[in-house]
């Protein structure tokens, strides 16, 4: 019986593929490292600024003076209210009517903007849902959620207030309670220079 070794039968891997190797699986764990130092940070908060390249795509009916899409920077001189939402989600139900009613009261004054977006959703539910509860300010989904990512958002609903410069002024985690309650934080707002 004449013994074999293992190593004389199998080639070693090359040095480039062990490099790669190495390279890729370091890549992999500074990527794990990035996403769990983010998801540390928790919601953007007051005082941050929301990048102005971020863009959100905008269903048909919804759409923000007749364009389909809308640019954060094309918002700045405005006060932003930003809301991620998602039709399964009950807390939202609760609500949506305050939403476009505190819309409805500065819709015509060109001062304030609404956003929906919806968040992990289809867009058949979606459309239900904002037939349900009549609302008329823009709204688009969230595709592959990365204005949730770029917010941070733990969950819906979650509303963002940003003043005229791009920068978060409120940020409500849970549902607004009333119309006033969101025309309050947003006529503060108004009211700086």
């Amino acid at each position: 019986m004449t013994e074999h070794p293992a190593s004389a039968s199998r080639p070693g891997v090359p040095l480039w593929a062990q490099i790669m190797i190495w390279s890729g699986l370091l890549g992999l764990l500074i990527m794990i490292g990035i996403g769990l130092a983010r998801a540390q940070q928790g919601t953007i908060q007051r005082g941050d600024r929301v990048p102005g390249n971020l863009t959100l795509s905008l269903y048909q009916g919804y759409e923000y003076n007749g364009q389909s899409q809308v640019r954060f920077d094309a918002l700045r001189g405005k006060v932003v209210l930003v809301n991620f939402w998602a039709s399964w989600c009950k807390p939202c139900e609760q609500e949506a009517a305050e939403l476009q009613q505190a819309w409805e009261s500065y819709q015509s004054s060109g001062q304030v903007v609404f956003l929906g977006v919806d968040y992990v959703d289809t867009e058949p539910e979606a459309r239900i849902y904002l037939k349900k509860f009549n609302i008329t300010f823009p709204n688009g989904p969230d595709l592959g959620t990365r204005l949730a990512q770029r917010f941070r958002i733990k969950g819906v609903p979650e509303t963002y207030i940003l003043d005229r410069n791009g920068v978060v002024q409120y940020v409500k985690v849970g549902p607004f309670q009333s119309a006033q309650e969101i025309q309050m934080i947003i006529d503060q707002i108004l009211l700086r220079p």
